[in-house]
């Protein structure tokens, strides 16, 4: 892989992608081959917004392959309160191997890739949610046996986490349709560039309707997420409001098909985004998906911090 960073999934290739997932179907398949893979390496973990699974995946993640992840929390250092976003990235350049950031604005990540001479990876930021989208397409991978030709359904906010499950989508060649109330699509920034590589790639291009029942039929997964975001709190009354008609139920799972598995990247209001009789019944893979945020972030370390060059088992056919 000739990446650097992974700020988005728009700067990566189909080529890409696959040899992510495949590498972590390959290291949770046999961890142990993989000990060694980031042996004396060291991890910056930057959170401005809390976190477990984020925190806990990269943390075990880096452990597990040998090297070691330091915890940064937005006060403990002087990430714009004193220092550039530039600044902070060529100081840990000096210190660390690599930096997972947790932010708010997107833009500090795109200015702390520009300036580290270490690898970058976006933890979450208001923009976009990458490692996530890599454990979803992992976990359905897991479930199909094969990416391209799915339908992924996804009900909610067109938020950080829905724009990374568009962009990697159209590479993967899984068809995707967003429900969402006015006022509540996607980026149309977010929506241009899956257009294009729809285009380049002759994929089929992700589509907004505001129907829930229209975007889940005949689906393979039907994805949500929370209503509410961090920072969004001031928001909450309005956007309950707004999202009534959204929750995913056990009519809009019967809707999507008999197969169709339901997926949230946690953490889930039951009864706000989704029905407590869906998220915990048996078509729910959630939990499957949050332990796959481990796997696929340990593949984006060890092809990043590693060089490319990941030791381990024999490669799959």
């Amino acid at each position: 892989m000739k990446q650097k960073h992974l700020v988005s999934l728009r700067d990566y290739s189909p080529a890409d992608i696959l040899e992510i997932l495949e590498l972590a179907r390959r290291m949770k398949a046999d961890p142990a081959a993989f000990r060694g893979a980031l042996r004396g390496r060291t991890l910056a973990m930057i959170f401005q917004k809390a976190s477990t699974r984020t925190r806990v995946s990269f943390e075990v993640g880096m452990y597990q392959l040998g090297g070691h992840a330091l915890n940064l929390a937005g006060s403990d250092i002087q990430l714009r309160r004193g220092e550039t976003v530039a600044d902070t990235a060529r100081v840990l350049s000096r210190f660390v191997d690599g930096i997972m950031a947790r932010v708010f604005a997107h833009e500090d990540l795109e200015e702390m890739s520009r300036h580290a001479s270490i690898p970058v990876i976006n933890g979450l930021s208001d923009l976009s949610h990458p490692v996530q989208a890599l454990a979803d397409f992992m976990t359905l991978l897991e479930r199909r046996g094969r990416l391209e030709g799915a339908k992924l359904a996804y009900v909610g906010d067109g938020n950080n986490v829905c724009h990374s499950l568009m962009l990697a989508a159209v590479k993967l060649g899984v068809s995707m349709s967003v429900a969402a109330p006015a006022g509540y699509d996607p980026s149309p920034l977010i929506a241009e560039s899956a257009a294009r590589s729809s285009a380049e790639l002759g994929t089929p291009a992700p589509i907004v309707v505001r129907d829930p029942m229209q975007a889940v039929a005949r689906a393979d997964a039907v994805y949500t997420d929370v209503w509410t975001s961090m920072g969004q709190e001031s928001e909450s009354a309005a956007r309950v409001q707004a999202f009534q008609g959204y929750m995913v139920t056990e009519a809009m799972m019967k809707a999507a098909g008999r197969d169709a598995v339901f997926m949230h990247c946690l953490p889930a209001h039951r009864g706000e985004e989704v029905s407590a009789e869906v998220m915990d019944g048996p078509r729910s893979i959630v939990f499957d998906q949050a332990e796959n945020r481990l796997h696929a972030q340990k593949a984006v370390m060890a092809l990043l911090m590693g060089g490319g060059d990941v030791d381990g088992g024999p490669r799959r056919a």
